[in-house]
């Protein structure tokens, strides 16, 4: 196996991985109406790394098994995360500007989760449809502090960490 091959597979690993503990570490808050999952966060990590869009879903997955969550959230949810990781993926690869790629590769997951996650809610749990203007609501903000507070320490941290050492951290 090439050492690119070992040292994705390897950092996909430690994403999934990081974004489950981190989950669980917080798990009473990580799910549910109101919720905050630092482990979003990582959802800055595509803008680095390819491999951390299917850590991404694989970690959204396992946490949302871990927390209990109904089938249909699970794999809705997940594929919400994945989605989002694709698309900031995507703002990593056409956009320089490091301020530009944190604000918009932020925009996914905050926007997609904040406004996607109520649907599946609401016919999974059957919750009330005025909860799914509290339920954006909550989200937008726990996502956005996630993401451009925690996320933005971390993007500029992983900025930093590959320049001193870019045999680890490249491809």
């Amino acid at each position: 196996m090439k050492k690119t091959v070992a040292k994705r597979l390897t950092r996909s690993g430690i994403i999934a991985a990081l974004y489950v503990v981190t989950t669980f570490a917080v798990l009473p808050v990580a799910s549910g109406a109101i919720q905050f999952r630092p482990s979003e966060a990582l959802t800055l990590l595509p803008l680095f790394f390819i491999e951390s869009v299917p850590a991404l879903f694989i970690g959204c997955l396992i946490a949302n098994l871990i927390s209990g969550c109904a089938l249909l959230d699970i794999v809705f949810g997940s594929l919400i995360t994945l989605i989002s990781a694709l698309l900031t993926y995507l703002v990593g690869r056409f956009i320089k500007n490091n301020v530009l790629k944190i604000i918009l590769g932020g925009f996914f997951p905050i926007v997609l989760n904040a406004f996607l996650l109520p649907i599946i809610w609401y016919y999974v749990y059957g919750q009330l449809e005025y909860m799914y203007i509290l339920n954006v609501s909550f989200l937008l903000i726990s996502q956005s502090v996630s993401i451009y507070v925690l996320g933005t320490a971390l993007f500029f941290g992983i900025k930093k960490i590959t320049k001193l050492y870019p045999e680890l951290f490249g491809n």
